[in-house]
């Protein structure tokens, strides 16, 4: 007997006598109630591959009928391109495939599900083919109509499938065990559970997006491929972000979204650690990487090293172009798909991404017009009436020790007038003193100061730049004036591509801007200063993340100040940050009364003897006089009891400058009661937060809509 025969033969002594395996799964019905047939409402899955495994993911209600709706036209399905998931991903009808449209991606099959069966080692049901479904949809109605049941089907590869009746449809899984005389049988294994119909498996169907896009924002990430401890890509991270933002939308903009005056911001992630590494950079670092602890040397290679090639001329110049590339490339394919799209476009960029933006925003011109991106090397431009020496120029502004390193190529004053900035760094002069020394000396500049007219001399090329003051505090005349020196912003022989729209806001998360900027030579930004073409800037940081950095006190070095506190999505603030401050104010209170109470005892202590008339006069002009020494400590103790209210209301009040159009630049956000416990132990958890937090996503929301003259709605508690 054939091993067909031994199967076929199993499966009728099973419908007769269930194995206990098959038992557990079977459910008892009334046979008695007669159920007429109704066609089977198809969903539209899509595969990904998820941990090496594929997962069927089902699309959202309207995308799944969308895509039914252009399935059951008349025109041929071969031709037929539907957008789903908001734009993001176009489905191919004919070829079932699903394929991204803003970002490279492995296409992902498609498939018009109306028959499910469990998986092996979890509980997730699996689609069968359409061609398949539709004969068990046909033997279904066979069966429902005729009052038939125990239908037996074979599927492609030699399964059985048995509808024992509506309640109950299994799947005989083939299990092949060698015998002693070599044949291979058909055994049959524990069955698993066949549905009809979505609404009967449990998965859930996400919710769909408004088609109304009021704004768009580019994501940018930092170093490494992957963007959070799961080691996910930026592509999924930010899908995280958006969703996120979706539902503090429907939460949070409430009012607005049901007065149909806002629909929902875009986010579109821009990858540029793949165009790197495509270089063949990673070819060459192979060929000289130590084969000892392979493993944290190729995640060196592939992560940290992305620092150092921005740091490097050559690399810097691919990030930035590739960046600056995908941001205009998307941004057209944008437009194109989306013609009646009005909104304003904002950037943001994570760690290293952040300062990758900084660098481009600051190098843009406030026109669009003329993409000139031509980089012409400034010159430095000698006043010859300027007696001094360069030795004792270079003693000025602190950089002696370069003065053999100009003998040695014999360079005075003259032959510096010719020198280009790609000239300086030949020689090994270091990007910081290479500015002071370009600044210092262009335009006739001399020890009296600067020229601070003249704020337009670029790093990269002729480009509108951050043109800072910062003092040098070593450096004054005799009269006590103090001396400012210029410096740009950007990174050396390095042309900065333009940007063909202008962002209105640009968010940093976990940002290193402002130590970038202190190691390049910056110690002040001019409060005046604001990015060409871009209006807000937020700096927006967890607390314990390493990585982050602030901007506020390079523009008000003199002022200490605390940052601005992002408020809880819930309308409040955490709890433990409550009791830590309430802590705080009762001990101020308990030390001040403590103090108060001494100081009485004290006084009484060392008083001298009185009469018992004078004592009592004494002690009346005691209330009444005040106590000359304790007017000094009293304001003191006060306001060290009242400084968490203070420090609120000055921080409301210092002036940031126009970085911000005159706002608040660093927001910092409140860290969860687990992780007050032990910063380090949730220091890197801290630098990959901002993709799942609702404070940092309502935050940008909020600013975003605000100009729009929307606003939250009243928090809820």
């Amino acid at each position: 007997m054939s091993a067909v025969g031994q199967q076929q033969e199993q499966l009728s002594q099973s419908d007769l006598s269930p194995s206990s395996n098959s038992s557990s799964s079977f459910e008892i019905i009334d046979m008695d109630a007669a159920s007429l047939y109704e066609p089977v409402s198809p969903h539209w899955f899509y595969c990904k591959i998820i941990d090496s495994k594929e997962t069927w993911i089902p699309f959202n209600a309207e995308d799944s009928q969308r895509l039914e709706e252009a399935y059951g036209s008349d025109k041929d399905c071969n031709g037929r391109v539907v957008p789903t998931d908001g734009g993001r991903y176009d489905v191919h009808l004919g070829e079932r495939m699903r394929y991204a449209v803003y970002w490279d991606e492995l296409a992902s099959e498609v498939r018009r599900c109306t028959w499910f069966y469990k998986g092996d080692k979890d509980n997730k049901y699996v689609p069968y083919s359409e061609g398949f479904s539709q004969k068990l949809e046909e033997t279904y109605m066979l069966a429902v109509t005729l009052d038939e049941w125990k239908k037996k089907l074979e599927s492609p590869n030699r399964e059985i499938i048995i509808l024992h009746n509506p309640k109950l449809m299994v799947h005989y899984h083939l299990v092949a065990r060698s015998d002693e005389w070599g044949s291979i049988p058909a055994e049959q294994g524990r069955p698993r559970t066949v549905k009809r119909g979505v609404e009967n498996i449990s998965v859930d169907i996400p919710c769909g997006e408004p088609l109304q896009i009021d704004h768009l924002v580019f994501v940018v990430h930092g170093i490494g491929p992957a963007c959070d401890l799961r080691f996910r890509s930026i592509v999924q991270c930010v899908n995280d972000f958006r969703g996120v933002s979706l539902n503090l939308l429907q939460t949070h903009f409430k009012k607005a979204q049901e007065q149909q005056q806002i629909g929902r911001v875009e986010f579109l992630p821009v990858n540029w650690h793949s165009p790197l590494h495509s270089t063949g950079v990673d070819v060459d670092l192979r060929r000289i990487t130590l084969p000892s602890i392979n493993r944290l040397r190729h995640f060196t290679n592939d992560t940290i090293l992305d620092v150092f090639f921005y740091n490097s001329p050559t690399y810097c110049q691919t990030i930035v172009d590739t960046v600056a590339s995908e941001m205009n490339r998307i941004y057209k394919l944008f437009l194109q798909r989306n013609p009646n799209f009005k909104g304003g476009v904002s950037i943001a960029g994570h760690s290293l991404g952040s300062l990758i933006l900084f660098d481009l925003l600051t190098n843009q011109k406030e026109s669009l017009e003329g993409n000139d991106s031509e980089k012409v090397t400034p010159r430095v431009v000698l006043d010859q009436g300027d007696t001094l020496d360069l030795e004792e120029d270079l003693k000025k502004l602190q950089l002696s020790e370069f003065c053999y390193l100009f003998k040695k190529e014999k360079i005075d004053k003259a032959a510096l007038a010719l020198c280009t900035e790609r000239d300086l760094q030949e020689m090994g002069i270091p990007l910081g003193p290479r500015k002071k020394i370009l600044n210092y000396f262009k335009n006739g500049e001399n020890t009296q100061g600067v020229n601070k007219q003249n704020q337009h001399l670029a790093l990269g090329g002729n480009l509108p730049v951050l043109s800072e003051k910062f003092k040098n505090c070593n450096s004054t005349d005799g009269a006590g004036n103090e001396e400012y020196l210029d410096i740009s912003i950007g990174q050396a022989s390095v042309k900065y591509p333009r940007l063909i729209y202008k962002p209105d806001i640009f968010f940093a998360f976990g940002s290193p801007i402002g130590m970038f900027l202190t190691v390049r030579g910056l110690k002040r930004i001019d409060p005046n200063y604001k990015l060409p073409t871009c209006k807000g800037f937020f700096n927006i940081y967890h607390p314990f993340d390493p990585v982050a950095y602030r901007i506020e006190p390079m523009v008000v070095p003199g002022v200490e100040f605390e940052p601005m506190l992002i408020p809880h999505h819930k309308g409040r603030k955490r709890m433990h940050l409550e009791l830590r401050e309430g802590l705080t104010r009762m001990s101020m209170d308990l030390k001040n009364n403590v103090l108060s109470s001494l100081r009485m005892a004290w006084k009484s202590f060392t008083r001298a003897p009185y009469p018992a008339l004078q004592a009592t006069e004494a002690a009346a002009a005691d209330e009444t006089e005040p106590e000359p020494e304790a007017i000094p400590e009293k304001p003191s103790d006060v306001q060290a009891g009242d400084s968490p209210v203070a420090d609120k209301e000055e921080a409301a009040s210092i002036n940031v400058g126009m970085l911000n159009g005159g706002q608040r630049i660093d927001y910092v956000l409140q860290e969860k009661p687990i992780e007050s416990f032990n910063e380090y132990l949730f220091a890197l958890q801290s630098h990959l937060c901002y993709w799942e937090s609702e404070d940092t996503v309502l935050l940008v929301l909020k600013e975003i809509y605000q100009t729009q003259g929307i606003f939250l709605d009243q928090p809820t508690q």
